[in-house]
């Protein structure tokens, strides 16, 4: 053993003569000795990382939004209409009706804000014109469809009107020939405002018009609709009970709704009373969320190849450039090994770097566009972490390739190039 020693009597000291501890400070060294390349090569890693995390930061502040719009909507409105079986010809006969004082029988469950009946009215044959003369030679057009409400419709269905009034419970419980007309009805009609106090006529009988509705949050159908009061309708076309019922109700407030309303509303029979209230996110909504971070993922690794690819570009050319320094080591006796793990870890270092920055710099602009547009910044910290560490990643990866090179080179060959 003594001989051996001997014989070799550097071996151990040579075991140690690059460690890495040598390595990081050679590589840091080597990192800052260029601080406008440094901050050119870290600039692409940060746009890369930042991009990532903007894109992922955003897509789920994005869908976070879309979820707070479908809420906005779905979370407060209920509707409610009777059951329905099928008979022996196959068609749908309802189970029960609606009573005509089904508004007034929700408002007293707690947490009903608003609440109207809503029904096709079934006109027949008759025609819906903005004339008293029929004109044959005149094209045909196709007829709106009647619908006849309660008057607290407005407010149930988040509706808003562009002019005008919707009735109130006098036109209700007198059968008054008033109407509303829906943007779409109103267009088809002719009829551009309530000013002049106009008129359609339904089957040769007069409705001054008295307002005209242009947006609502349910019941969509009612903008291309001729809008009358639920006792015009009793009055006019035999509807013997109202067909649906929509309510405005406190967030929160759906179970309770769903509990009592159809007993409420049937108190002998309420299983033929259907309730609908806010649920579960839709399928829909879902998918859409989901599609978002898909979309900005893909987007965020597109930018963060660009930015791995300028790392390696950055390490080679900087391989190119000290292959003098490269064969001096070497000639001093660094192996091969130590090279490559010198321009690994200044790769490395470089990634980290730039992670670090572009983390921080993502998180910072879904803050700011977040405050600008008033929405809840949404950021999973583990995906923040992540990014970070994919910049020392992208760094490790980008730098394999010029590493293997600058180990590869011969000690002559090298300071020949370099001279």
């Amino acid at each position: 053993m003594r001989l051996q020693r001997r014989l070799h009597p550097d071996r151990s000291r040579r075991a140690d003569h690059f460690r890495l501890r040598d390595a990081f400070a050679e590589a840091t060294a080597g990192v800052g000795a260029r601080t406008g390349r440094l901050l050119l090569t870290v600039l692409g890693t940060v746009l890369g990382i930042a991009a990532v995390v903007v894109t992922v930061g955003l897509a789920q502040t994005g869908a976070n939004r879309i979820n707070e719009r479908f809420d906005a909507v779905a979370a407060r409105h209920a509707s409610a209409e009777p059951a329905t079986r099928e008979d022996a010809w196959g068609q749908s006969r309802a189970l029960a009706e609606l009573p005509r004082d089904a508004p007034e029988r929700a408002l007293r469950i707690a947490g009903v804000r608003a609440a109207a009946t809503v029904s096709k009215v079934d006109i027949g044959d008759a025609t819906i014109t903005a004339v008293s003369v029929h004109d044959p030679s005149a094209p045909t057009r196709a007829v709106p469809t009647v619908m006849a409400t309660s008057a607290d419709l407005l407010e149930a269905v988040g509706g808003h009107l562009a002019q005008g009034r919707y009735f109130d419970c006098g036109h209700d419980g007198r059968g008054d020939r008033v109407a509303v007309l829906g943007v779409d009805a109103a267009e088809r009609l002719g009829i551009g405002g309530v000013a002049t106090l106009p008129s359609v006529f339904i089957d040769d009988h007069p409705y001054q018009v008295i307002g005209i509705l242009d947006a609502t949050d349910r019941r969509t159908a009612l903008l291309s609709s001729v809008i009358i009061p639920q006792g015009t309708a009793e009055a006019d076309f035999g509807l013997v009970a109202p067909q649906a019922m929509e309510m405005l109700i406190e967030v929160g407030s759906g179970p309770v709704v769903n509990d009592q309303l159809a007993t409420s509303l049937a108190p002998t029979n309420p299983q033929t009373i259907k309730v609908a209230t806010p649920g579960r996110p839709s399928a829909v909504q879902q998918a859409i969320q989901s599609e978002l971070v898909v979309v900005f993922l893909a987007l965020g690794g597109v930018a963060l190849l660009i930015g791995g690819v300028g790392i390696a570009n950055v390490t080679l050319l900087s391989v190119m450039e000290r292959s003098g320094e490269i064969g001096l080591r070497r000639a001093l006796g660094a192996r091969r090994r130590d090279v490559a793990v010198q321009f690994v870890i200044e790769s490395v270092i470089v990634g980290t770097l730039g992670g670090l920055i572009g983390a921080a710099l993502g998180v910072a602009v879904v803050a700011a566009v977040s405050f600008v547009r008033q929405w809840t910044p949404i950021l999973d910290l583990r995906m923040v972490i992540g990014a970070a560490a994919a910049g020392a990643l992208v760094g490790l990866l980008a730098g394999l390739y010029p590493a293997t090179r600058a180990a590869r080179m011969e000690p002559v060959a090298a300071l020949r190039a370099g001279l």
